[in-house]
């Protein structure tokens, strides 16, 4: 029911004014997109100030293109210009969350997520009309950015931070466990652990093509052993499952995807030793949008949900949870699946994740 009330004019052109302010910032993620991927950031960050062929010959790029992207970087802040000699530069302040060099502070990974989500917008706009979803395969490069995403927010801290959230498991790991990763993607958590605990085995399972070609090349190419991946729907994986195998099981960021959630949580619980843990990572909500409106970027989080989360789970005829299912909905659908013993974490340097030390 509309609230009959006089038009406020401040409040208007207040709201004109931020649409534009998102509009500007919107098309900025992709110039950021394209600074990251080409390496116009991490080069930037070793010159002083320099003419854009000098730039653009550093990084051995076309300099019609690169001086166009300055100009981007130039209006959006970013980069600082000198008129009076027409050169550019990049602040280390602004460099320290723009490059590689910036480790798990490089928050220019995140914005390839615009033009990843860009390519499926007419899908998505048929999905509001018909409903429906749209598949995995028809997100090009989704597998590579989210490994690169999850190479910042997960390991560059699982040793320091995430394996001490389960005591005593980095003594069992050395001695030899049997480890399961469930929705691995391209393979670069478990390929790590495996590098640093060479007696213990790992298993990923995934249901992306790509994902696990890239998984079995990397491993290839590190000569590992001890871990090998497996392409698999896990629709049914409370059926195919097998008997308390393994000692660890972790999830990055992985189950809120799927098609049957609940069925994945049920296999995990099947495939657990009784004295085994689960390990899980997921996106840090509420389930209650009125809390969600003070997470600091709940409305990047939601836009991937919607654009990617969701939609994935609906095209497999699923739930369709989206990233923002929330703490309270996760709780239920882990007690669902037969687990009692759950304790919850949040890290201090991530303002995106859960963490969930899980057993049975």
């Amino acid at each position: 029911m509309r609230v009959d009330q006089e038009f406020d004019t401040s409040r208007a052109q207040a709201f004109e004014n931020a649409l534009v302010d998102t509009m500007n910032k919107s098309a900025l993620s992709f110039m950021i997109s394209i600074g990251h991927r080409v390496g116009l950031f991490d080069t930037m960050s070793q010159m002083d100030f320099a003419s854009s062929m000098d730039i653009a010959e550093r990084a051995r790029l076309d300099e019609r293109y690169v001086r166009e992207w300055l100009g981007a970087m130039v209006t959006g802040g970013i980069v600082i210009y000198a008129p009076e000699t027409r050169t550019y530069y990049l602040p280390p302040e602004h460099a320290a969350y723009l490059t590689r060099q910036a480790g798990s502070d490089n928050l220019a990974v995140f914005a390839q997520y615009s033009a990843v989500m860009g390519q499926v917008e007419n899908q998505i706009v048929e999905c509001f009309k018909h409903g429906g979803g749209v598949p995995y395969e028809e997100f090009h490069r989704f597998h590579e950015v989210m490994a690169e995403d999850s190479g910042q927010s997960v390991l560059a801290s699982l040793e320091s931070h995430i394996l001490p959230l389960v005591p005593g498991l980095r003594e069992r790991l050395e001695k030899g466990i049997h480890v399961l990763d469930v929705g691995c993607g391209s393979g670069k958590i478990i390929n790590r652990l495996a590098s640093l605990f060479h007696k213990s085995h790992f298993t990923g399972i995934d249901f992306s093509t790509d994902a696990i070609a890239d998984a079995n090349a990397q491993t290839a190419a590190l000569g590992r052993e001890n871990v090998h991946f497996k392409l698999k729907d896990l629709s049914d994986f409370h059926h195919d499952a097998p008997e308390e195998k393994y000692d660890l099981i972790t999830t990055f960021d992985a189950i809120h995807d799927q098609g049957k959630p609940l069925n994945v949580l049920r296999g995990i619980h099947k495939a657990l030793k009784k004295d085994g843990v689960y390990l899980m990572q997921e996106i840090g909500g509420t389930s209650h949008l009125e809390e969600d409106m003070k997470h600091p970027i709940a409305p990047f989080l939601y836009t991937v949900s919607c654009m990617h989360c969701m939609t994935v789970s609906l095209a497999q005829h699923g739930e369709g949870l989206g990233a923002m299912w929330g703490e309270e909905v996760t709780m239920d659908y882990l007690n669902r699946a037969g687990f009692t013993n759950i304790q919850t974490h949040k890290l201090p340097h991530d303002i995106q994740n859960l963490w969930y030390v899980i057993r049975k």
